[in-house]
Parts: structure tokens; C-alpha cells; sequence
């Protein structure tokens, strides 16, 4: 059960997702690859916190590929733990766009993960192309 959560603070959205077991390995630790997962689901939510849901940037022409998503794991998440993911825009240019996450859990302050994304713009036909600056302006709002 993902849910997003319209907390901006200094420009930070903040998505919420509740582990659950299918999340987890058998000793109740978060499995490392859900970790993207989850952050694509931030992602996602915040683009359409920004008025921009993913399918009307398709439908507009472009498209976001992840051309490179590192994360660094500092602490287990567990099951049943509700995990924040605080994203935020790093960089943004006509050419691509970085994105940064924190991960916590809901009362915590101590960070579980650091995470940062890489994206381009792109045609449907896969080509490399710039961004409208209508766009770049929308995805900085709010």
C-alpha cells in the first residue's frame, strides 16, 4: 500500500509507503530492489503533485527515462515500517533532470537510504531531444 502524502517542505515532497511482506525477505528486511520502486512511485506522485502526470508528458511528446539511479543503503527498512521518501529536485536543465531522495521511516529521523535518479528527455521515437521550457517552469512550480 503506497500513499502520497502532499508534504512539501523547502521545495521537498515527501511519499509514503508501508513495507509490506512481499517487500521483505524471510528475516522481514526490505529487499534492496523494491527501494527503486518505491522511488519511482515518489517520482510519479510528485510530478503529478506539479500538475504533471507522467501520461501527459507522454502524451505531450516526451519521455523521462532513468539513464542512471545509484542508492546508498545506510540502515534496514522492516516490515510494517512506514517509509518516507523525501524527493527533491537537485538539477533541472533543458537537457536533463536529477533527482534526490531521502528515505526515513515515520518518526524517525535517522536516514535509511540516500538515493539520486538521472533523467533525460526523449522522444517516442527515442531520440534525445530538449525540453519546453513550459515544462521545465511546471516541473520547478510549487
Amino acid at each position: 500500500m503506497g500513499t502520497w502524502v502532499s508534504i512539501v517542505k523547502n521545495n521537498i515532497f515527501i511519499y509514503e509507503h508501508r513495507i509490506r511482506y512481499a517487500d521483505t525477505d524471510r528475516m522481514g528486511v526490505a529487499y534492496h530492489g523494491r527501494y527503486f520502486e518505491w522511488l519511482e512511485a515518489a517520482r510519479t506522485e510528485m510530478l503529478r503533485y506539479r500538475g504533471l502526470p507522467y501520461n501527459e508528458i507522454e502524451e505531450a511528446g516526451i519521455l523521462l527515462p532513468v539513464i542512471e539511479a545509484v542508492c546508498r543503503y545506510k540502515r534496514s527498512v522492516y516490515y510494517d515500517e512506514i517509509v518516507q521518501i523525501h524527493t527533491n529536485i537537485s538539477q533541472i536543465t533543458r537537457s536533463k533532470l536529477r533527482l534526490c531522495y531521502t528515505l526515513t521511516v515515520e518518526g524517525e529521523k535517522q536516514i535509511r537510504a540516500e538515493a539520486e535518479t538521472l533523467h533525460c528527455y526523449m522522444s517516442p521515437e527515442g531520440r534525445a531531444v530538449r525540453a519546453p521550457l513550459s515544462l521545465i517552469d511546471q516541473i520547478k512550480s510549487k
